[in-house]
């Protein structure tokens, strides 16, 4: 456990595995939770988009989307709700990263290791080549 202030109201308290706010602020979170749970429970409300509970509850974004990767609001029970990806910020349904940014880092990747294998390559020749030179 570590004593830190809450980033929300800036109170002392002490942080744990379970909670990165305040008392306080826990329970005004819970509260705004449950707003956007109720909201998109409704049958006319499953399809929703982030901006669209933003704006029908005015819970704030961020704390939706900290709901969502928290596990709380789960995308497989409401379609249109997501993260941003953290490369390019379009809205993905499960992981940190979308699927074209994914394969791109994949491909930075393995570019970058076929260079270092290149460079491992020159410098084993580099180490094990010996020069002769004839005399007369």
């Amino acid at each position: 456990m570590e004593l830190t202030n809450c980033p929300n109201c800036d109170a002392l308290f002490v942080k744990n595995k379970f909670r990165d706010v305040c008392d306080a602020c826990y329970k005004e979170e819970e509260n705004k939770y449950e707003l956007v749970y109720q909201y998109i429970r409704k049958r006319e409300n499953r399809t929703a988009t982030i901006s669209q509970v933003v704006e029908a509850t005015g819970v704030e974004e961020d704390l939706i989307i900290k709901f969502v990767k928290s596990g709380r609001i789960r995308t497989a029970q409401f379609p249109n709700l997501g993260v941003p990806c953290e490369k390019c910020g379009k809205i993905v349904r499960e992981g940190r990263i979308c699927d074209e940014c994914r394969i791109s880092l994949q491909s930075e990747l393995r570019h970058y290791e076929k260079e270092e294998a290149r460079k491992e390559d020159i410098e084993k020749r580099g180490k094990s080549a010996a020069y002769f030179t004839h005399r007369d």
